[in-house]
């Protein structure tokens, strides 16, 4: 009878170490120490006290260090220009990416600014890293950089927040212009990162 029982129960116990192997599959090795924020203004926190920019809220709800390497007025190419120096120098364990607003706004092809993003985001994984892209999408205005995120993510299998700003921009009481957000609008960002790279940490 105990024979049958465990018979019977046998594609049970399949089933979920099966479901147990993919989800541990998932998770990638992560080999660095540290979580470094890189990108635009977004990340340096333009709009808000030095210590209520995106990158410092987050080490607050996780109880970590973060490394602001955040420029205002980056675009991809000379983030990759500064790559080493900022990131990969820094044994980078979770890298979290807010760049091409400032190449849509300069009128940069997109061929041109998602090569250089694929390019950083590949180095960083080379490293081990786990890498998060805060997508930018401006209605009307976007020229298709939304569906290049998409892309992106899709081909090398980052994270992707479509619009790292949704429910942010036109919003005053989040804002504290037209593309940066307040203390309070970086917060919702902070948590959305943290949201997509709480189970890594």
């Amino acid at each position: 009878m105990p024979t049958l029982l465990l018979r019977s129960f046998q594609p049970l116990i399949l089933f979920f170490f099966l479901l147990t192997a993919c989800v541990q599959s998932e998770q990638p090795a992560l080999r660095g120490q540290n979580i470094i924020c890189f990108g635009d203004s977004l990340t340096y926190g333009t709009g808000a006290p030095r210590n209520k920019s995106y990158p410092v809220q987050l080490s607050d709800v996780i109880g970590r260090p973060v490394i602001n390497a955040g420029i205002p007025g980056d675009t991809t190419a000379r983030a990759l220009q500064r790559l080493d120096r900022d990131v990969l120098s820094h044994s980078p364990r979770i890298v979290l990416i807010t760049l091409g607003g400032n190449d849509l706004k300069n009128g940069v092809d997109k061929k041109t600014a998602f090569q250089n993003l694929d390019e950083i985001v590949r180095a960083i994984q080379a490293e081990d890293a786990l890498v998060v892209i805060g997508g930018i999408k401006l209605l009307f205005w976007d020229r298709g950089y939304d569906e290049e995120y998409e892309k992106l993510a899709e081909e090398t299998g980052a994270i992707l927040i479509p619009d790292i700003l949704s429910g942010l921009m036109g919003n005053e009481e989040l804002m504290s212009d037209t593309l940066h957000p307040n203390a309070a609008g970086y917060e919702i960002m902070a948590r959305r990162f943290h949201k997509a790279i709480e189970s890594y940490l």
